[in-house]
Formats: structure tokens, C-alpha cells, sequence
């Protein structure tokens, strides 16, 4: 029997499978989720307190399940110099996903959702056109119902 001591992996998640749909339906779900708040905050009932704790709870996960999904990519895992040279804008776009996701977890207002899915599709752009794959932008089928950016994917 072998006995280790330590194991080492190079990447946060198994190489090739970089994928923004995960950090797009996280951001999805925060802006979902601001709605529901603001929805809770005007009601009256005695289980609206509870109610509003639990979606400002998830809400914070969300948007760490965001920074979480993007910085991996970012930081070094996907993204490296042939890309960063190819889309120098990364960094700093990278740089206000973190602002905006934080701002919503500060605030619970649809405008700081709306700015973070901005940013996070103009990341699932770059994303894809790092990989010489076309995109879309198509309205999710759910509430909020905005706008993400999809690959547009062969039949082959």
C-alpha cells in the first residue's frame, strides 16, 4: 500500500472544463434574489424577517459562488499571457466583477445586479473568443429574465 504524505493539483477544478455558465447563473440568482428581497420588504407578516434573512443569506453566497467561478479562470488557470495579450482589458474587467459583486452583497438594488451580469457577459465574451467560439446573447428563461451570453455551439 502506497502512504501519502501530501497531494498537489494544479488547477482549481479539472483542466478544460472552464465553463462562465456557472458564474452566469450565480449572478442570475443574485439579481433574482435582490428582487425577491425588495419584494419581502414590503410585506408585513410575521414571517417576513425570516424570509428576508434566508434570501440575504443566499445572496451573499451567490455572489461569492461568482468571484469564486471568475477568479480561477482569471487568475491563472485558464487565462494566461497569450490570452491576456490577445485581451488586455481582462484585468480590469476582472477588477470591477469583484467590485460589482461585493456591491451587492453590501446592497440589495437591481441597478449593482444589473451592472454585475453587464460585466460577467462581457467575461463569458472574452471567455469564448479566447477559444475562437461564437456567442450570443439570448434572455434567460427565468426571472429576472436578462440577457446572458451563451456559446453558439455545432450540431457536429
Amino acid at each position: 500500500m502506497i502512504e501519502l504524505t501530501s497531494a498537489a493539483v494544479h488547477c482549481d477544478i479539472p483542466c478544460k472544463i472552464y465553463d462562465p455558465s456557472i458564474f452566469l447563473v450565480a449572478g442570475l440568482s443574485v439579481a433574482r434574489l435582490i428582487d425577491l428581497i425588495q419584494e419581502e420588504q414590503t410585506k408585513n407578516t410575521s414571517n417576513a424577517q425570516t424570509q428576508l434573512v434566508r434570501l440575504v443569506m443566499e445572496k451573499e453566497v451567490q455572489a461569492k459562488i461568482v468571484k469564486d467561478t471568475v477568479n480561477p479562470i482569471w487568475g491563472g488557470d485558464y487565462f494566461k499571457e497569450p490570452q491576456l495579450k490577445e485581451f488586455p482589458q481582462t484585468h480590469s474587467l476582472v477588477h470591477l466583477i469583484m467590485q460589482s459583486a461585493s456591491k451587492c452583497k453590501q446592497e440589495s438594488t437591481v441597478q449593482n445586479a444589473t451592472i454585475l451580469i453587464d460585466f460577467l457577459n462581457q467575461f463569458a465574451e472574452i471567455f469564448w473568443a479566447s477559444k475562437e467560439i461564437q456567442t450570443e446573447r439570448i434572455k434567460a428563461p427565468y426571472p429576472p429574465a436578462l440577457e446572458v451570453v451563451v456559446p453558439i455551439l455545432s450540431k457536429d
